[in-house]
């Protein structure tokens, strides 16, 4: 029998630059605004890969960049941290950017990406890199994908992994009704009240416990449904939930939603039942909040344990 560290994850979808802006006010329309800016690797495919990698469990990136310095940048940042990946290059294009307008309360203002990159390469850009890890041995592996994957690509992907373990995050309130189609084939989708409502077709005011039962008659067979700082639902296969996600001092909320979903599958993937891994997955997100970046620096398993406590109501 493996031991639980002996699995890997792979995560398939965003690698771009994050730039995050912090304002020393609020956020103005038609002029600047006094701010703190800072670059990083970002993307959610990207986070979840570093973040699960910095909390010791394996993990693998595969995405996709131009040829550019910030593809440089990515790779240099990527190696220096340990963190596997495979990019697969796109000569041409421009390496995907995200801008993030912060409040100086930690809230998000207003934000913007450019993927290009990847929404408009082609369906099967990444068949030979999966062909290529699924050669290493597909029990020992975990697969996620994100939502910022073309609804084509997200299809071929899936293809491709071939019925094996699949977790997801629904992105944002556009890209999640990409998953529609593909429920049944997802072991986990992580996601928050405006995604849930955009993929189920509902509206966005609906409560979120109406939200987790949708889920549930969709055919999910577990999911994790966050509301802002409220609490939040999770769905094993045979138990539904209601958990109180831990205080934090909001910095800043970038990231956040994608260190509770890398602190929930690294703690799966050591061999922890589900609850308890979203009691992980919380903390990772709370410490995730407390940063100034879309990832905690410092971030550790030994940290995540430490500030772990999962609360059901």
């Amino acid at each position: 029998m493996q031991t639980a560290l002996s699995r890997r994850l792979v995560s398939i979808g965003a690698a771009h630059v994050d730039t995050i802006a912090h304002a020393g006010e609020d956020i103005r329309r038609e002029t600047s605004t006094p701010a703190r800016l800072s670059s990083s690797p970002g993307g959610v495919a990207t986070n979840l890969a570093r973040a699960v990698s910095a909390l010791g469990v394996p993990a693998h990136l595969v995405g996709t960049v131009g040829d550019d310095a910030a593809a440089m940048s990515l790779e240099e940042h990527l190696t220096r941290e340990g963190v596997e990946h495979t990019f697969v290059p796109r000569p041409g294009c421009s390496t995907g950017q995200y801008l993030a307008l912060h409040d100086p309360d930690g809230s998000l203002a207003a934000a913007c990406v450019d993927d290009r990159v990847l929404s408009e390469a082609p369906p099967d850009i990444f068949d030979r890199a999966i062909a290529d890890l699924r050669q290493v041995s597909d029990n020992d592996l975990h697969w996620f994908v994100d939502t910022n994957l073309p609804e084509k690509t997200l299809a071929r992907v899936i293809d491709r992994i071939g019925g094996g373990a699949i977790s997801a995050n629904a992105v944002s309130d556009a890209k999640a009704p990409r998953l529609r189609p593909f429920l049944a084939d997802l072991d986990c989708v992580s996601l928050n009240r405006g995604e849930a409502a955009a993929l189920l077709e509902m509206p966005g005011h609906s409560p979120p416990e109406d939200l987790a039962a949708a889920l549930r008659e969709a055919g999910l067979k577990q999911f994790i449904l966050t509301a802002g700082s409220g609490d939040l639902y999770a769905a094993s296969e045979d138990s539904l939930d209601r958990i109180s996600p831990p205080v934090a001092n909001v910095v800043n909320v970038t990231g956040a939603g994608d260190a509770l979903a890398a602190g929930f599958l690294a703690a799966r993937l050591r061999g922890i039942d589900f609850f308890k891994s979203v009691g992980y997955g919380l903390a990772a997100a709370a410490l995730t909040l407390e940063s100034t970046a879309a990832f905690a620096e410092g971030l550790s398993w030994d940290e995540v344990v430490k500030f772990a406590q999962v609360d059901k109501i």
